[in-house]
């Protein structure tokens, strides 16, 4: 059966989303008197929500007695400043246009709270994404299926009709858990070798890749 949804992680797939992270990081980082990090730990720490980036990025990590009022301050100054210096990755705006000009549903979820993931998806990708679905009571994060799940139910879709692209292993195991198909991209924030660790399924270079890799299905 030929895919009718596609289905895509925000930060990382379609946002590159990591400098204003960063900068989140390590404002909170210089307000509480800790070690800045650098862009590479924030990196290798993104993908599973931003109390999972606190946890690594503070110094104890949740055993520091301070420890949820960073949460706070960093969540504070994100949602003034999520979109100082994010963008769509090269390649991105014509894919979905080319996707949606062709009859694809295409939906958003992410580890983000659900407001942040409403926002950024009303900026960039207004007239393209079908649905957007971030964290939420009710709504958990990856990697359970929550977000897909609910994506499915809005769209009123298959599992088999869908395909679930993502960069990092998060997203593996949540395609996994959702029991859809996941195409994996190397524009992100992973290696190509995280990734085949984690016996990602397909690994696309660029965004052209991808979208043939889609059409391939019909």
């Amino acid at each position: 059966m030929k895919y009718t949804a596609i289905i895509f992680d925000l930060d990382g797939t379609l946002l590159d989303t990591l400098d204003d992270l960063a900068d989140s990081v390590n404002h909170t980082m210089e307000v509480f008197g800790w070690p800045l990090r650098t862009r590479e730990e924030v990196r290798a720490f993104v993908g599973n929500g931003l109390r999972r980036l606190m946890q690594l990025s503070v110094p104890d990590g949740e055993n520091n007695p301070r420890f949820e009022e960073a949460v706070r301050e960093q969540g504070r100054f994100y949602h003034l400043n999520c979109n100082n210096r994010t963008s769509p990755y090269p390649g991105i705006m014509k894919l979905l246009e080319r996707l949606r000009d062709e009859g694809y549903k295409l939906a958003i979820v992410s580890n983000k709270a659900d407001g942040a993931v409403q926002q950024l998806s009303s900026i960039y990708f207004r007239d393209l994404i079908n649905t957007s679905v971030g964290e939420s009571a009710g709504v958990r994060r990856k990697p359970y299926p929550d977000t897909v799940l609910k994506v499915m139910e809005n769209l009123n879709i298959e599992k088999q009709q869908c395909l679930y692209v993502g960069d990092s292993e998060v997203d593996i195991e949540t395609a996994r858990n959702a029991e859809i198909d996941c195409a994996s991209v190397l524009w992100g924030f992973r290696s190509r070798k995280q990734l085949e660790d984690c016996q990602a399924e397909m690994i696309c270079s660029t965004t052209e890749e991808l979208y043939e890799y889609i059409k391939n299905k019909e």
